[in-house]
């Protein structure tokens, strides 16, 4: 499918405060360690959350892919490389209209999963590839809002445009009716590779030999996973930067040898510390 034919996806409007997060299931089925085998010259990877990253400063944001898209090149083609969990819904119509835009051919191939944000990205690609055990993930705007009850009525007024624009492009990606893809993003659906292809999403499977996967050693990801469980249990957000800042502290003065990084570690660590209303939240979860 040419790129052009897709719908341009709204540009960012944000009349009030919006805080957009990540969606703990997607968060779960990510594994950052996935990487393409080999990659060209002309070729972008997508392999981090959508937006900038509170924890690491890291993140895909649309200048960093307009830079990209510039260096290779207006005219030329460009493989495009997912495995993200998603995030700022902003930030990913962006880069899905930059990719639109572009004037080359489009391949976009998802080596692990396109969720939430990522999988609009990943709808611009004249051609879109998509590992057998690769995901996408479809569903409505997911956030934290603060307010009275007309700030929440104006929260959820502002967002519904963009659910409706995603659909869109599911639809018109995908061939799918769009009561179809509206029921299926009200219940956060994960599509797997062979089911994308069928149902019109993806274009085929990925060759068995485009994935590695790396060990993934990086305690930024461990963060991110116990962000997500404590966003799971219905922690506020000021208070999972407060705990995971002082976890981090308390972590950085331990003995190297003793240092802990792995996620399982790390919810040892919360269960069994000395915050009581945290290891009651959390323990149903946690098992």
């Amino acid at each position: 499918m040419k790129k052009q034919n897709l719908p341009v996806a709204p540009q960012s409007l944000q009349k009030i405060p919006i805080a957009f997060d990540l969606s703990a299931n997607a968060l779960n089925k990510w594994e950052s360690g996935i990487r393409a085998e080999i990659e060209e010259d002309n070729t972008i990877s997508i392999l981090d959350p959508i937006g900038l990253d509170y924890w690491t400063g890291e993140g895909v944001t649309a200048k960093r892919i307009a830079a990209a898209l510039r260096q290779i090149g207006h005219e030329q083609d460009v493989t495009v490389y997912i495995n993200s969990p998603g995030g700022d819904m902003f930030e990913g119509f962006a880069i899905y209209n930059l990719l639109r835009n572009h004037g080359g051919k489009v391949t976009v191939k998802i080596i692990g999963i396109a969720a939430s944000a990522a999988s609009i990205i990943a709808m611009a690609g004249d051609d879109l590839q998509i590992a057998r055990a690769g995901f996408l993930m479809i569903h409505n705007c997911w956030l934290h809002a603060v307010g009275n009850r007309h700030d929440l009525r104006e929260v959820a007024e502002t967002i519904e445009p963009f659910d409706l624009a995603m659909s869109d492009i599911y639809v018109i990606r995908s061939g799918l009716d769009k009561d179809l893809i509206i029921s299926m993003m009200d219940k956060e659906t994960y599509i797997v590779g062979n089911d994308a292809v069928k149902q019109g999403f993806a274009d085929s499977l990925l060759p068995a030999d485009i994935v590695t996967k790396q060990k993934e050693s990086d305690p930024n990801s461990s963060i991110k996973k116990l962000d997500a469980l404590l966003a799971k249990a219905q922690l506020p957000r000021t208070e999972r930067r407060k705990f995971i800042q002082e976890l981090k502290t308390s972590m950085s003065g331990a003995a190297s040898e003793s240092t802990p990084c792995a996620a399982s570690d790390v919810q040892i660590n919360v269960e069994f510390g000395s915050t009581a209303k945290l290891s009651n939240s959390l323990k149903g979860i946690l098992k």
